[in-house]
């Protein structure tokens, strides 16, 4: 946890050498090649101004930037801090750089509450590339920031427009050819065919009526995730209804996940029910089953041209799938289960990407253990999803954790299957939303629009950040899920209501919400 040092003004410079960047100064000064002190080792504590690095304050508030004790792997840090409102930008000009594409890493820590933070590639030739700080008052997390440069020139620019008691720290600064970004900015949309069928309207932000699938395609969306079950209670999320939903999405340019279920209603950590039609089948023919099942659904997809370009076979599948047969208490069975369905893909078109999902993005050794336990069996898969609800699976610094041990530990590319945030806490409808109260909100992060897109922004930065290049991006869910009567949680039940309308990527107004913004992330 920060500690601001409350004696700090008396260490630091005078205000005299503050008070002459009225304007920025000539760039020339201390430019070179490479970063000089990306790690702010070189001057000990209190220096407003760290070798190779400039302050900027239009205000005079230099002071609010300094380096103090405590960094991430040697023995200082940056830090923007100041007891009064401030703004102020730490930056570091570089010049006689090779045109091409480069990013800077960081690590980070903020204590959230500005009304920006963020750091900044500019006058590099192109546009100027930001990467906002995650809201982690403990856990040092690393970010990234890609940029092409076209003027053999870069300023990396560290920047906070902060309250009286915000803070940031910032440290081990790297800046290296390379580049970054994310391959899916993707939702999962499935209850959007019911919600049609009982009359739910999508708009615009401006209030247009429209197509949900268009508009968030306008928003930047380019993947969606839809799951099945085999013959559900309510005849939504089934076989002929991905199908149909499958041509609207490959008709609006964007990619497929189908997302099987191997089961007539919800699967995920604590339920795994087998369908009812192979209730009471042996192990071997569940086998089968799972083959046929998959087989099927994806022959038809590919038969009509909308052939699926990834699968997960099962769904939060943290205690196996298809109880009790396939549970990771007989992890033989299980495995053998998981590669029907593999081999299911791949046999109706084996450039399609299989996933394993499971709802532990925060759980270092539950993960491991896991994948260990798949590998170890022979069960093959070529990515690695995780659920990550801030509320449920962790911290940020933790999610980071697990997903890049994932990546390195199993050499595969990883994504985040599902996330979400609440855009307020009462219900539209009269069911009881899941998440409701303040106090089950990521502290930093409050329930409104602005908050959903600082949540879903530090979630994509995080996957971006992936090393190697091995994080693909981020599906949202369940983006089309709003309160529309007759479209609730129980495919058995008519009359059941929504717990999720408050975590929708539509209002209460049925606008596409600001948040959306997220999906034009890089």
């Amino acid at each position: 946890m920060f500690h601001p040092r409350r004696t700090l003004k008396a260490l630091l410079l005078p205000l005299a050498a503050g008070l002459a960047l009225t304007s920025l100064p000539a760039q020339t000064a201390q430019a070179a090649s490479t970063l000089t002190n990306g790690g702010f080792e070189s001057n000990g504590t209190g220096t407003a101004t760290p070798t190779g690095w400039s302050t900027y304050s239009a205000a005079g508030q230099n002071s609010a930037s300094f380096t103090e004790a405590g960094g991430h792997s040697g023995s200082y840090r940056l830090s923007h801090w100041s007891s009064s409102a401030y703004k102020v930008e730490t930056y570091q000009y570089l010049s006689g750089l090779t045109n091409g594409n480069y990013k800077l890493t960081a690590w980070v820590r903020s204590g959230g509450g500005q009304k920006a933070a963020y750091i900044a590639l500019k006058n590099c030739g192109g546009a100027e590339q930001r990467t906002d700080l995650p809201v982690s008052s403990s856990g040092w997390i690393h970010i990234v920031v890609p940029v092409a440069v076209t003027n053999n020139q870069c300023t990396i620019s560290i920047n906070s427009d902060a309250n009286a008691g915000n803070w940031i720290n910032v440290d081990d600064l790297t800046f290296t050819s390379g580049t970054t970004g994310l391959s899916i900015k993707g939702a999962d949309i499935s209850s959007l065919p019911k919600s049609e069928a009982k009359g739910g309207v999508y708009r615009t932000g401006s209030g247009t009526t429209g197509d949900a699938v268009t508009i968030l395609k306008n928003a930047g969306m380019n993947y969606a995730r839809l799951k099945v079950w085999v013959n559900p209670a309510d005849g939504y999320n089934n076989k002929t209804r991905v199908l149909a939903m499958a041509k609207r999405v490959k008709a609006a340019g964007q990619k497929l996940l189908v997302d099987f279920h191997y089961s007539d209603t919800w699967a995920d950590p604590g339920a795994q029910s087998k369908p009812a039609a192979w209730a009471g089948h042996s192990y071997t023919q569940l086998r089968t089953d799972v083959y046929n099942h998959t087989y099927d659904v994806l022959n038809a997809l590919k038969a009509q041209g909308t052939t699926a370009d990834m699968v997960q076979v099962g769904n939060e599948i943290n205690g196996g799938m298809l109880w009790n047969e396939g549970s990771t208490s007989n992890w033989s069975q299980l495995a053998g289960l998981l590669n029907s369905g593999y081999d299911a893909v791949k046999a109706v078109n084996a450039s399609t990407t299989v996933a394993l999902h499971l709802a532990k993005g925060g759980d270092l050794s539950g993960t491991r253990w896991w994948f260990d336990s798949a590998v170890s069996n022979g069960v093959k898969f070529d990515a690695i999803g995780l659920s990550y609800y801030g509320y449920w699976h962790g911290t940020l610094a933790e999610f980071q954790t697990t997903l890049d041990d994932a990546a390195s530990r199993y050499g595969k590319p990883v994504f985040v299957a599902e996330t979400a945030y609440p855009f307020r806490l009462d219900s539209e409808d009269s069911h009881e939303n899941i998440i409701n109260t303040t106090g089950e909100l990521v502290s930093g992060y409050p329930a409104t629009a602005a908050g959903q897109l600082a949540w879903m922004n530090a979630v994509a930065n995080i996957v971006e950040a992936v090393p190697n290049g091995r994080g693909l991006g981020v599906f949202y869910w369940e983006a089309t899920w709003t309160a529309v009567t007759g479209n609730g949680w129980d495919p058995t039940d008519a009359s059941s209501g929504n717990g999720w309308e408050n975590q929708a990527l539509f209002g209460y107004d049925d606008r596409a919400l600001s948040s959306t913004a997220w999906f034009s992330h890089r």
